[in-house]
């Protein structure tokens, strides 16, 4: 089983709406092995301390110890992680995300979260399920960016065609005495296919990790016409999956995310030159920022490399930069983004290279500005 959690846009507005309060977010790069569990909970737990350190109200900084100390200390939890630990923390509530990207380690302390690391995830997991499915055999891989591919175990999962079906008769007829042809065939892998695909529910559903197919045809159209699971790329593995190895499938898997991500950006990027054509594309940050404070952002592309020093007036959404953030781990862009979320606009978080004109931000509006 994929111990993972990523969050949905939605989630991640969540916590962008804990504005106003004591707010604790702690990053935690997690261990690659069983053996390696003790030292970050330890290392986690010195985050702890540094971040309440942090909490100048004794009656907050009591409550949140208390629910962070029944984090640190639960040893089942720290066996089922993933590549980096997200915990982010309320004197009401405390949500954790066990995310496949290894992210490097904070500990932030202010009247909101820091969720800006999050974004990438949320916007292009590096992560993908692919399953490998021949009328002979049945497996799930997870891949990830950085690590072996590693076969799950999916609890009712068939094993193969025949084995839940069972063997036509030398007679020419099927099971139930259906003649043995084409269309019959076709008919044991609709519903081989519909019995995979519910075995399957339990382990990809909420993760929302794409879903990447490997298989031949018929059995792969079979499957794409069948499947409920709406994480499943349009382009697949092709050939029969039974003559790779878990490290070949996610060899290919790895080049059909790239594939994806690229068209999903490319698509994005063109989608902004045609609204900056019809008036409803903005780059410079000053009007993004208003933009964001009057929920006008439909679509907005956030550049994670960058951080632009200063404030954003809650009321007018005028901007004040500044030379440097200080002790502040967010600044514009990122009160930017945190409105933007709010009011309901996707938020893609890109690297430099991929923004429109190398900008710190690109809003697309909801009408013409």
């Amino acid at each position: 089983m994929v111990h993972t959690d990523i969050p949905s846009q939605a989630e991640i507005a969540d916590l962008a709406s804990a504005a106003g309060r004591t707010c604790i977010s702690i990053y935690t790069p997690t261990a690659d092995n069983v053996q390696d569990h003790d030292r970050v909970q330890r290392e986690f737990a010195g985050q702890v301390r540094a971040a309440l350190a942090q909490v100048e109200n004794s009656a907050e900084r009591a409550t949140l110890e208390q629910s962070l100390e029944g984090l640190t200390e639960w040893s089942e939890f720290w066996r089922y992680q993933s590549r980096t630990l997200v915990v982010h923390a309320t004197t009401e509530r405390i949500r954790s995300y066990r995310l496949p990207n290894r992210l490097d380690a904070v500990t932030f302390t202010g009247d909101r979260f820091y969720i800006k690391p999050m974004l990438r995830t949320a916007s292009f997991p590096q992560t993908a399920f692919v399953l490998a499915l021949a009328e002979g055999a049945v497996r799930l891989v997870l891949v990830s960016a950085d690590q072996p591919a590693v076969e799950l175990s999916v609890p009712g999962l068939p094993t193969d065609l025949e084995t839940l079906l069972g063997t036509p008769g030398p007679s020419g007829h099927g099971p139930g005495g259906r003649l043995h042809s084409p269309d019959a065939r076709k008919t044991r892998i609709r519903q081989f296919s519909r019995a995979v695909d519910h075995a399957l529910r339990t382990t990809l559903i909420g993760h929302g990790i794409p879903l990447i197919l490997a298989a031949a045809d018929p059995i792969a159209s079979i499957y794409r016409s069948t499947t409920t699971y709406p994480g499943l790329l349009a382009q697949g593995i092709d050939g029969n999956p039974q003559t790779l190895s878990d490290a070949d499938l996610a060899d290919a898997a790895r080049k059909v995310l790239d594939s994806h991500y690229r068209d999903e950006l490319f698509d994005l990027r063109k989608l902004f030159d045609e609204r900056r054509s019809q008036g409803r594309g903005l780059t410079d940050v000053a009007d993004v920022a208003k933009a964001a404070t009057y929920g006008a952002i439909s679509t907005v592309l956030v550049n994670i490399e960058r951080v632009v020093p200063g404030t954003v007036d809650p009321e007018t959404g005028d901007v004040h930069f500044a030379e440097n953030d200080g002790a502040q781990v967010y600044g514009v862009v990122d009160e930017i983004t945190r409105r933007a979320l709010l009011a309901g606009a996707k938020v893609t978080a890109v690297r430099g290279e991929d923004m429109p004109d190398g900008a710190e931000v690109a809003a697309i509006l909801r009408y013409r500005s």
